[in-house]
């Protein structure tokens, strides 16, 4: 059976493969991104079933408007793919305001505002699937990714919350984690103006092995085919780990912050009021 999709960010990396894969097994996709001549070969080759929409994420008077429009696009939408996004490195102190604002109304404000403005047009149709393009940095964090960590922890916590309040109305959520994956990601990185101080530090060390390029990659076309295969599964997890460096960074953490919770568990306990 075919599906009708919405896909953010659709212009590159894994949101470009998802369209690719799903328009060529005969789905129909409403494609958003802020540049819409980039999918023009695909609008040539699919005619009607590529839908191209304009979408800013950062300019909330506008999102509304879009979602409306890929929804009237189509009979129903079944699902949402909230993809748009990009990564801001440097330390902390070497961030300045206005980039970590960019990168909070991209990655954040925006994704959210997107799920709140697909839900109550999938309640009223009966239901659907949202899924929510994170990274193995919504659950572990890396030096020099601050601002990015914040975002994707926070879009994290928030899929999880809303995914308890809509399961009433036939919604559910797939949050997937890829780790460093093929596509243009690292090219597409806002990067800051390096702090000497920082040279010798762990921020130093992920800069060099960045620009060094040493880092085992996922395949993005096997990325792009597990996914698809998770959303299309009648009980898809909320979490979807892609790539070895996700699967063994998550594991590696969870099991610390379960042994560091079993180790303060005394403490923990000992501020209950008595009964």
């Amino acid at each position: 059976m075919t599906k009708n999709w919405l896909i953010t960010g659709a212009s590159s990396g894994l949101g470009r493969g998802m369209t690719e894969r799903l328009l060529a097994r005969g789905d129909a996709v409403v494609a958003t991104l802020r540049k819409p001549g980039a999918l023009d070969d695909l609008r040539e080759r699919y005619g009607g079933r590529l839908h191209v929409v304009e979408l800013d994420l950062t300019r909330l008077d506008t999102l509304r408007t879009a979602v409306a429009h890929a929804f009237a696009a189509l009979p129903r939408i079944d699902v949402v793919v909230s993809n748009a996004g990009y990564g801001l490195f440097g330390a902390a102190e070497e961030l300045d305001d206005a980039r970590i604002e960019q990168q909070i109304a991209t990655n954040l404000t925006g994704s959210m505002q997107l799920i709140r403005a697909a839900v109550p047009r999938l309640r009223e149709q009966g239901g659907g699937r949202i899924v929510q393009v994170s990274s193995e940095g919504g659950r572990i964090a890396y030096p020099a990714f601050s601002a990015y960590h914040a975002t994707k922890w926070g879009i994290e916590g928030f899929v999880e919350a809303v995914a308890q309040e809509v399961a009433p109305f036939g919604i559910d959520f797939v949050i997937v984690e890829p780790g460093a994956t093929r596509t243009n990601f690292g090219a597409g990185l806002d990067r800051t103006q390096p702090m000497r101080v920082y040279d010798a530090t762990p921020v130093g060390e992920i800069r060099r092995a960045l620009d060094a390029g040493y880092f085992e990659f996922a395949d993005a076309a096997k990325t792009v085919d597990a996914m698809i295969a998770t959303i299309d599964s009648a009980s898809p997890p909320l979490r979807l780990a892609l790539g070895r460096s996700a699967y063994e960074s998550i594991r590696a953490s969870l099991i610390r912050q379960v042994e560091a919770l079993e180790a303060q568990k005394d403490i923990a306990l000992s501020v209950m009021e008595k009964a």
